[in-house]
């Protein structure tokens, strides 16, 4: 009798086995609930397939990489991978640290889910699983963790060994459910059952030949061995999930399918898949016409030349200066003491202004300064100086 097929009694043995066999060969880690919702949601999407102290690393370089949590949601996923190099999988780890952040991000406008946990765990686990594109072990896990509810966190490493094993079937291990798991282990014991699967489950899946995988194995189920191990060189065969059902549950494995292209996309709402039908594709000649360098492109019609700002480059500004007056002596050697004039009423004329020429009218003077050959009588003075005299107005 196959373990598809066995009853509840004989499947709540097989665990009670593998409960046994594995804590005789690894030892339970205690998670660390120190953390925020959020950092523990992000741990876990390291968790996934490896083992404790290898998350462990990974997630501390990826925090010690980057700025904050909004620098790694706008990487991309090649470089994340990069960062979580030693992981089983590094570029599906990527794909769900992002994917999470960008959930998280257009959800609350702010990394932070501590609203997870103030309600019940129903809501909190909803709460999570309500995130896009959030990988089902890490809502089991940080459900059994942070939010202490009665929860078996499943990846693909748990649930290789527990079909290897001889507890679930094949049609389970496809679906990558087992309901009712959760039944057979006690409360109390469940974080240190999870531990110990989820360390047989990373070895199961970087090590399926190493001698503690067969021997966990031997000591449960050896019928088992002989029906479903894979030969020596040998891997086991990925689970192939049934069609997508009708309901809620269909549309999310379609979704699911539909945005697994998005591995090596830019990051960000901008560049997010398109869904067919709800964003149409601009219509022919609705982009540019001209290139950066403003050539025309093939097949299309010239448009408007790129605004060019050119530099404002003015002539300059020459000024010539005036050369300053010579004093000459006079010929007998005396200087000249210039006395102020007196006119016929007595009266000294203003500063700044020429006395009248005697016997001729001011018209007379301004025109024999005027005549050529003849320099005027503030020839001898510069412009300054003059201006310096004028009274202001």
């Amino acid at each position: 009798m196959t373990a598809a097929k066995q009853p509840q009694s004989g499947r709540k043995a097989l665990i009670a086995k593998l409960h046994k066999a594995l804590k005789s060969q690894y030892r339970p880690v205690v998670a660390n609930t120190g953390r925020s919702m959020l950092e523990q949601v992000l741990f876990a999407c390291c968790l996934e397939n490896s083992q404790h102290d290898v998350a462990e690393k990974a997630f501390a370089r990826l925090l010690e990489s980057y700025f904050d949590l909004n620098e790694i949601r706008v990487t991309t996923v090649a470089e994340l991978a990069e960062t979580l190099q030693g992981l089983p999988d590094p570029a599906r780890a990527a794909l769900a640290l992002r994917r999470v952040l960008q959930g998280v991000f257009e959800s609350t406008y702010s990394f932070s889910l501590d609203h997870a946990k103030k309600h019940s765990i129903a809501h909190g686990i909803k709460t999570l699983e309500n995130i896009h594109g959030i990988p089902p072990f890490v809502v089991h896990h940080v459900a059994a963790t942070a939010l202490g509810g009665h929860v078996i966190p499943l990846d693909l490493g748990a649930l290789s060994g527990l079909y290897l094993a001889g507890i679930i079937g094949r049609d389970e291990y496809d679906a990558g459910k087992v309901l009712g798991l959760e039944r057979l282990i006690a409360k109390k014991g469940v974080l240190e059952f999870n531990s110990l699967l989820h360390q047989f489950g990373a070895e199961v899946v970087t090590n399926l030949h190493g001698t503690n995988v067969r021997k966990v194995l031997q000591s449960v189920n050896p019928e088992a061995i002989k029906e479903r191990f894979p030969k020596r060189g040998e891997s086991l065969s990925a689970p192939n999930p049934p069609p997508p059902a009708a309901g809620k549950e269909g549309r999310r494995a379609a979704e699911a399918a539909q945005t697994a292209a998005e591995q090596h996309r830019p990051a960000g709402p901008q560049a997010a898949a398109r869904p067919a039908g709800k964003t149409p594709l601009p219509p022919p000649g609705a982009g540019p016409k001209r290139a950066a360098d403003g050539t025309a492109k093939t097949g299309g019609k010239a448009g408007p030349k790129p605004f060019v700002v050119k530099p404002n480059v003015g002539k300059p500004i020459t000024i010539n200066s005036q050369p300053a007056p010579v004093a000459q002596p006079p010929a007998s050697g005396k200087p000249i003491v210039s006395k102020p004039a007196v006119t016929k009423s007595g009266k000294k004329p203003m500063a700044g202004k020429k006395p009248p020429m005697a016997g001729k009218s001011a018209g007379d003077a301004k025109h024999k300064s005027k005549q050529p050959g003849k320099p005027a009588a503030s020839a001898g003075k510069s412009h300054s100086v003059q201006l310096a005299k004028r009274k202001p107005r």
